[in-house]
């Protein structure tokens, strides 16, 4: 076993702590989320996702903007119809001529139903379509261009056009606002020039005969140069609106991951602050072992330095808590470890070097002494791992993992304080797999351990979470939230309490990793994979995962795994916060 704090933690029960179904848990009151409806989300995904971004996280910065948009056009929408009917209202008490405003009754008309008609449609969020929004558009703009040819080129009505513009140039579709406003310049500008060149009579009631040709250009080009500005403003404020959502995306999920690694921190410091100095068996000789000082503490036992009498060999002995003893189930547990890792044969595996007869007052475990490091210990220290160390300990551990597994083993209780980096004498290193205190034969019956939540929450998988069958595959699921916490730095699933960790763990999907770190696309797949909730969609083995997270940091992914993910990022996007998804 390994140096003081870096020991592993013995068994932790949470029976006291959370319930062993999370499916009736109320989930955590979330905040106000400003995610769209399907439709729209879809229709940005359509129009504006590129290769390689974020479209299988929840909300994005654009999804946000789409939902705002919705609002506006219903705003939008009853000012048009307002302004429509209260126009048609009034035509008949304006003068003018008869066919520029019959023209323009007839426009008023077509407002009145397109926007109407929308209207109604946005009752639902998820009515709201772009060719929609192009529809009103153009209705809109056939009325308000014949209402300028009623009033006169150069009346305040073409006032009314960088309004329309500003609105439909800040929405979701670059394509669709552009079109609008070449269609709105284009309009203005043949209708101003065929009415100074005399082809089309000037109807308006406000006419300019009497200002001189040139000036009338120069008034039209000024019209059109503010169309033009409006349309530069329009863009750019979303732009500058788009950035700052975003940007305040990452403060969000900065203070997020800052707050999720002061949690992991302090629990490391309350393990670090058990483990050191002298112990209660500390010089005790049990069995043929001379105990020295503590390097481990968990709630089931300690872990003691040890020296073999006979041989002088140092080991590791693990013994169960004075006031545990009378315990009948924490004895058999304890026993049942020491059978089970007696009989591992992997390197990658802490190797046993002696236990007690199972009668004796007090039972000991003797494993190999350990020099290095626990993977806490490293991430505490630098927050991440490099992909091609993480690779190489995903392989190795792997390489025990699915030696357990082979044996009819599940560890359930993978964490980075249970896979320590040992240094051997000739410099190298190995990763091996400690403390098999809460594991369970995959063929067993689970009666010491039924009904009950043994393990680490955030490490958990869902059935185990729900207290339900756990297979090799939830130590999959383990796996890959040590290989997303060491490559984001960020704890996937967290929270104040048993309970919110356990409800993410069910129901929710964390941040995308290529958000939190640099990371090929392809592993953002592999990763959804190996969290996946339904077991059967996870790894077979840890070989597995470990081949496929290999190929994917070099952009590589099989066809059925792409397609795989894919399909799991449908059902639960990276970032759900939890419970059903459509």
């Amino acid at each position: 076993m390994g140096d003081g704090p870096n020991q592993p933690a013995a068994t932790r029960r949470f029976d006291e702590d959370a319930p062993t179904q999370v499916d009736e848990l109320a989930p955590p009151v979330p905040r106000a989320s400003a995610a769209p409806p399907p439709s729209i989300a879809a229709e940005i995904t359509r129009s504006e996702s590129t290769p390689g971004s974020s479209s299988s996280s929840l909300v994005t910065a654009r999804e946000t903007l789409g939902f705002q948009e919705i609002q506006r056009t219903r705003v939008f929408m009853r000012l048009s119809l307002a302004i429509a009917v209260g126009m048609s209202a009034a035509l008949p008490f304006v003068g003018g001529d008869p066919m520029a405003k019959g023209v323009f009754a007839l426009a008023l008309v077509v407002v009145v139903v397109v926007c109407g008609r929308l209207l109604l449609l946005l009752r639902d969020d998820a009515a709201y379509t772009v060719p929609r929004a192009i529809a009103a558009a153009y209705a809109t703009i056939f009325a308000v261009f014949a209402g300028i040819y009623f009033y006169g080129v150069f009346s305040p009505g073409a006032a009314i056009v960088p309004l329309g513009i500003y609105f439909f140039c800040t929405g979701q579709s670059d394509r669709a606002s552009l079109a609008v406003f070449i269609t709105c310049t284009t309009l203005y500008g043949a209708m101003g020039g065929l009415v100074m060149s005399g082809l089309v009579a000037d109807r308006g009631l406000v006419r300019a005969d009497d200002v001189p040709l040139l000036e009338r250009a120069v008034i039209l080009a000024l019209v059109e140069g503010i169309f033009f500005a409006v349309y530069v403003i329009a863009k750019k404020t979303r732009e500058a609106t788009l950035f700052a959502i975003e940007r305040h995306d990452v403060v969000v999920k900065g203070l997020a991951q800052r707050d999720a690694l002061l949690l992991e921190a302090r629990h490391d410091l309350v393990h670090a602050m058990r483990v050191g100095g002298v112990g209660r068996y500390s010089g005790e000789i049990v069995g043929s072992f001379r105990l020295g000082g503590l390097i481990g503490r968990g709630a089931m036992g300690e872990v003691y330095e040890g020296v073999r009498l006979d041989t002088n060999e140092e080991a590791a002995l693990k013994l169960v808590h004075p006031q545990l003893l009378a315990d009948r189930e924490i004895i058999e547990r304890f026993l049942r470890e020491a059978k089970i890792t007696s009989a591992l044969s992997s390197q990658n595996v802490v190797r046993v070097i002696d236990a007690s007869a199972p009668d004796a007052p007090i039972p000991y475990l003797a494993m190999e002494r350990l020099r290095g490091e626990d993977l806490a210990t490293f991430l505490r220290d630098k927050k991440r791992m490099g992909m091609r160390r993480l690779l190489t300990m995903l392989r190795q551990i792997g390489a025990g993992l699915d030696a357990a597994h082979g044996a009819g083993v599940v560890h359930r209780d993978l964490k980075p304080r249970n896979l320590f980096c040992a240094r051997r004498p000739k410099g190298d290193e190995v990763w091996k797999i400690l403390d098999f205190g809460v594991s369970k034969l995959d063929s067993g019956d689970g009666t010491l351990t039924r009904g009950q939540l043994i393990g680490t929450p955030a490490y958990m998988a869902p059935e185990q979470a729900r207290a339900l069958h756990v297979g090799p595959r939830a130590d999959i699921f383990a796996l890959g939230v040590i290989a997303y916490r060491a490559l984001t730095g960020s704890p996937p699933f967290w929270g104040d309490t048993n309970v919110e960790i356990l409800f993410r763990v069910s129901h929710g999907m964390p941040v995308r990793p290529g958000d939190l770190a640099k990371l090929p696309p392809e592993v953002d797949m592999v990763l959804a994979i190996a969290l996946a909730k339904d077991p059967g969609e996870r790894f077979a083995t840890a070989a597995d995962f470990a081949k496929a997270l290999d190929a994917a940091s070099r952009g590589r992914i099989d066809d059925a795994l792409e397609t795989r993910a894919a399909r799991l990022l449908s059902r639960l996007p990276w970032g759900a916060p939890g419970g059903p998804q459509g």
